[in-house]
């Protein structure tokens, strides 16, 4: 196998050849054909995230095909199209678990950060952590739904039943959950840096009813607010457009600091949430929804070698949409 490789924190990725890997007990090999790159990646290489395991393989939006099986293995089969996420395993007997809570399990394990992920030709996942995925859609579509479409669900049911929603930072998992949304009869608003018109464009041409810089009001009050983009300045921006009794949910895996805000924008019982992982219900749900809702994701295909390349355009905010590699 060949696989793009994080050595230490803040290095570029390098191209390493490796053994092709052998699946334990319980275990899939997948052969990944598209991996989506996603703001967290990011997040890993800047060594921002705790607990990351160096060397690492990045990568946690994966499409494949299973080529082999583990001992054990019963419920996926050989040849099987699949997505691999985020979350690949949970202990199942911590507080969490037990509550039906795994995202917030005590001892995890992150594709991508704890085990090796999809940034190569080749990886090996928990199969009770994969995601069957039939064959309807392409591979490079369907990758960024396994985070920005996962965490973008989740954090759209935690912004409850607003009708009038912000999406602060228009990037893969904004232009994918301003589609849910649409489709479910809501208004967005969508909010980007300032001046990026082609994300403006992108927005309205998904239906959303505005869409203008961060700092700009948005012509309606707010119901809630759903922040993607990782930068803390931008919750006090989200608190003083959401109504009385507005939520503000914080999607993303890190974020700057908040700076301080005066009280009276918080007050009226306005709520800031956060959102953390995801669980497989969320993954069995939303692929359902995804596929009544038609998703499109908007996509900028990478070989694989061109990693860095992908990165470093989605650092610079040079992406519209979701960037994908294909080994």
């Amino acid at each position: 196998m060949h696989a793009m490789v994080l050595r230490r924190r803040g290095a570029p990725l390098t191209l390493e050849e490796r053994p092709d890997p052998a699946p334990e007990p319980g275990e899939v090999r997948i052969k990944v054909s598209a991996c989506g790159v996603c703001r967290t990646d990011l997040h890993v290489v800047d060594g921002e995230l705790p607990g990351i395991a160096y060397p690492i393989i990045p990568g946690h939006e994966v499409v494949g095909r299973i080529d082999a099986l583990g001992s054990g293995v019963t419920t996926l089969s050989m040849g099987a199209r699949v997505g691999v996420p985020w979350l690949g395993f949970t202990c199942g007997e911590c507080f969490y678990c037990r509550a039906d809570e795994e995202n917030l399990c005590d001892r995890p394990k992150f594709t991508g950060h704890t085990r090796d992920g999809g940034f190569a030709s080749h990886l090996v996942a928990d199969a009770r952590y994969c995601f069957p995925l039939g064959e309807a859609g392409d591979d490079a579509g369907l990758a960024p739904l396994l985070c920005a479409g996962l965490i973008g669900w989740r954090s759209l049911v935690m912004a409850g039943e607003a009708r009038a929603l912000g999406i602060y930072g228009f990037g893969a998992a904004g232009h994918i959950v301003a589609q849910v949304a649409r489709w479910q009869g809501r208004s967005v608003y969508a909010f980007t840096r300032s001046g990026d018109t082609q994300a403006q464009a992108l927005a309205r041409s998904l239906g959303a009813d505005w869409a203008g810089a961060s700092e700009d009001a948005p012509p309606a009050e707010l119901d809630a607010a759903i922040i993607y983009a990782p930068a803390g300045p931008l919750v006090p921006l989200a608190l003083g457009a959401v109504r009385k009794g507005g939520r503000v949910v914080c999607a993303g895996i890190h974020m700057s600091d908040i700076p301080s805000f005066p009280y009276s924008i918080l007050w009226g019982e306005r709520q800031i949430v956060s959102v953390a992982n995801l669980t497989r219900k969320d993954g069995l749900d939303f692929l359902q929804i995804a596929a009544k809702a038609n998703i499109q994701t908007h996509t900028t295909v990478f070989p694989l070698e061109q990693a860095n390349e992908a990165l470093a355009r989605l650092r610079e905010g040079k992406l519209v949409g979701a960037a994908v590699l294909k080994p």
